[in-house]
C-alpha cells in the first residue's frame, strides 16, 4: 500500500522514480475526480469510471444502498456545484493500494460543511484504470 497525503495530487515530475506508471495513472484518476466533485462535471466523472459501476452507502432507512452510475450521474447533473458556491476545497488521498490489474484508491473530500470518505475500487480495463465501484459515507459538520 502507497499511503499518500496532502492537498492535491503532485504533478507526475514531482513524483520522482519511486512511483510506478500504474500508482501515477490512479494519481491521475483521483485527480479528475477531486475536480469533478468541485465542478459537479458529471461528463468528467463518467470518463473515470467504468460503464457498469455503481455507487454504495448506507441509505437514509439504514440499508444498503446500491445506485447504477448512469442513475449516480443523473442526479450529479441536478447538483449545484461547490465552485459555483465560492466554497472551499480540501482533497486528499488516505490510501493506494495495488495488487496487478486492481486497486483501491481511499479518499477524502472536504467541502464545508460535508466530508466525504470514498473507497473507489478500481480494475485496469484494456489498459486504462477505471473506477468499477464506489462506497461512501459522509459526515456534515
Amino acid at each position: 500500500m502507497v499511503p499518500v497525503t496532502g492537498a492535491r495530487v503532485f504533478p507526475q515530475e514531482e513524483l520522482g522514480a519511486f512511483v510506478d506508471t500504474d500508482t501515477r495513472a490512479l494519481l491521475a484518476v483521483a485527480q479528475v475526480y477531486f475536480d469533478a466533485a468541485y465542478e459537479m462535471d458529471a461528463d468528467k466523472f463518467a470518463s473515470i469510471f467504468h460503464r457498469s459501476s455503481s455507487v454504495t452507502k448506507i441509505g437514509e432507512d439504514g440499508d444498503v444502498s446500491v445506485t447504477p452510475i448512469e442513475t449516480w450521474l443523473a442526479a450529479v447533473r441536478n447538483m449545484k456545484a461547490p465552485k459555483q458556491q465560492g466554497l472551499e476545497r480540501h482533497d486528499e488521498i488516505l490510501s493506494i493500494d495495488v495488487v496487478r490489474e486492481l486497486a483501491l484508491l481511499k479518499v477524502k473530500l472536504q467541502i464545508q460543511p460535508r466530508c466525504f470518505t470514498d473507497m473507489l475500487s478500481c480494475l485496469k480495463v484494456n489498459g486504462t484504470w477505471k473506477i468499477v465501484q464506489k462506497v461512501m459515507t459522509v459526515q456534515t459538520r
